[in-house]
């Protein structure tokens, strides 16, 4: 399985962009659709204004994408992500900008 460094939101529940967030290590499938992240299953989903990505148990959608170096990953609210211990190095080297893990070449 592929594993990447992400910015990860749960947005159901939360007012514009205003839920949790995490900067971690997930895993996605072979085919890209689907993240396991937190013992969680998320699955792609198209058509979703707020979200790319659903929890296939708890409906809950979320946001999945690669972190940004100026630390503007959310649209309107706080981007103050959790940073997983796991993933304090290489997202620290990535903003001082080091390419991610599994994306050197673009």
């Amino acid at each position: 399985m592929p594993r990447r460094l992400m910015f990860v939101q749960l947005k159901t529940g939360y007012n514009t962009d205003r839920g949790p967030s995490w900067i971690a290590w997930v895993d996605f499938s072979k085919t890209w659709s689907t993240v396991y992240f937190h013992g969680r299953t998320l699955r792609r989903a198209g058509g979703m204004s707020d979200a790319n990505f659903y929890d296939v148990q708890t409906h809950e959608d979320f946001w999945v994408s690669g972190p940004k170096r100026d630390r503007t990953d959310t649209r309107y609210g706080p981007s103050n992500p959790e940073i997983e211990p796991e993933a304090v190095e290489t997202y620290h080297a990535f903003l001082e900008g080091a390419p991610l893990p599994g994306r050197e070449n673009g």
